[in-house]
């Protein structure tokens, strides 16, 4: 017994490994800086106790954190879930190639981030050829310096770049979703809005479910497209968590307060995604899809 449980520890120890070394020893050291005023260069460390996490709360860019990030979910969230399902239905219908056309719409989720943004910066720019065409027909938008449509830049921007991941998930979903049913339920003259809602939902609930986790946990981690286009602004209108962390240790040298930044960070996140996936199962065993 006791050779078996040492096997199973000696193939678990990588992993145990790389968590305790990346994971516990930051998580342990970012909860001591986060009561400490260390500004990122100084070898003193003043402990202040739980005075970041008040001068936190009370911040106009953490305020600002906590509601962008909400708002930006309600963006993305939608956006991506219908791109990559339209993507997936499109892609499920075709009779051959479908590899193909899969890995087509999944480069983009490989693309730098960096380099998508500064694309977008440059067509979005007020001497693009897209902006000139606007103001010929009277339309003037300064995208990335208006909040809600430099909000809705940086969403579309990252609903393209993971659309066709979730796609591949709900190509999956699809492709496991048997004829026969469909066959059946048209031979007792089921109409096709009754197949969605009866056969398609409720069969293609468990890769859906997987999409809306994914997707809601990449609005708590949004910093690249942020940070090239908009650094957070227009008056906190983008400045999503990572980009006040980031600010708060790297720009305003206070590595203890961005510590203490990231530990909210963190809890929220953590909460946001299990009410919200316990939201979800819930919905799911009431329409008796779980």
């Amino acid at each position: 017994m006791m050779k078996k449980n040492g096997t199973g520890w000696l193939f678990a120890s990588p992993y145990l490994l790389y968590g305790i070394i990346f994971f516990a020893v930051p998580l342990i050291w970012s909860l001591y800086l986060s009561m400490t005023d260390w500004n990122l260069i100084s070898p003193v460390y003043n402990f202040k106790g739980i005075d970041n996490f008040i001068e936190a709360v009370k911040h106009p860019g953490v305020q600002a954190a906590f509601f962008v990030t909400f708002k930006f979910m309600a963006a993305f969230v939608p956006m991506v879930i219908v791109s990559s399902t339209l993507v997936a239905l499109v892609i499920h219908g075709l009779p051959k190639f479908k590899g193909l056309f899969l890995i087509g719409f999944f480069l983009p989720y490989l693309a730098s981030g960096v380099v998508s943004s500064l694309i977008v910066k440059g067509l979005l720019s007020q001497n693009s050829a897209l902006n000139v065409f606007l103001r010929g027909i009277g339309i003037d938008i300064d995208w990335l310096s208006t909040p809600l449509s430099a909000l809705l830049v940086v969403a579309a921007i990252i609903a393209w770049k993971f659309t066709g991941y979730y796609a591949l998930i709900l190509t999956a979903g699809f492709e496991s979703i048997s004829k026969d049913v469909y066959e059946a339920a048209a031979i007792d003259g089921v109409s096709s809005s009754q197949r969605f809602w009866k056969i398609t939902l409720p069969l293609l609930y468990p890769a859906l479910f997987t999409v809306l986790i994914l997707s809601i946990g990449v609005s708590f981690g949004i910093f690249t497209e942020v940070y090239q286009l908009t650094g957070g602004g227009p008056n906190y209108a983008t400045n999503t968590w990572q980009m006040e962390i980031f600010k708060q240790a790297f720009t305003n040298l206070s590595a203890g307060y961005a510590s203490a930044v990231a530990i909210i960070a963190s809890i929220v996140t953590f909460a946001a995604i299990l009410i919200i996936r316990k939201l979800l199962e819930i919905w799911g065993k009431r329409n008796g899809w779980v």
